[in-house]
């Protein structure tokens, strides 16, 4: 199978620009994540399964969910990597220190 070229170059833009799209808001957003939340590339599966289930946002934000969601599915999370090698790295899930609950102070 022959893929156009055309089809190639806009497949890498689309990977680019979910590369450098964050989550603006909810549990992985900027206020959990700064200073621009979590970049959507690294959503947990879970997640994007939620949205799945219950409807992807309006809006370009929710089309770039929608493609995660689906890459993810597959089992074509690897197709992030150099994008995240080239970002240092997966982002860590895990809130900075100073941000969780400290419990009760007795």
């Amino acid at each position: 199978m022959i893929i156009p070229n055309d089809d190639r170059e806009e497949f890498r833009a689309i990977l680019v620009e979910i590369g450098d799209f964050h989550m603006p808001f909810g549990r992985f957003g900027p206020k959990d994540f700064p200073p621009r939340g979590l970049p959507i590339m690294d959503l947990p599966e879970e997640y994007l399964a939620w949205f799945q289930q219950r409807g992807f946002p309006n809006g370009r934000l929710g089309e770039l969910l929608e493609m995660v969601w689906s890459i993810k599915d597959v089992g074509m999370d690897g197709v992030f990597d150099p994008m995240r090698k080239a970002r240092g790295g997966r982002r860590s899930m895990r809130k900075p220190r100073g941000s969780q609950s400290r419990g009760n102070n007795r």
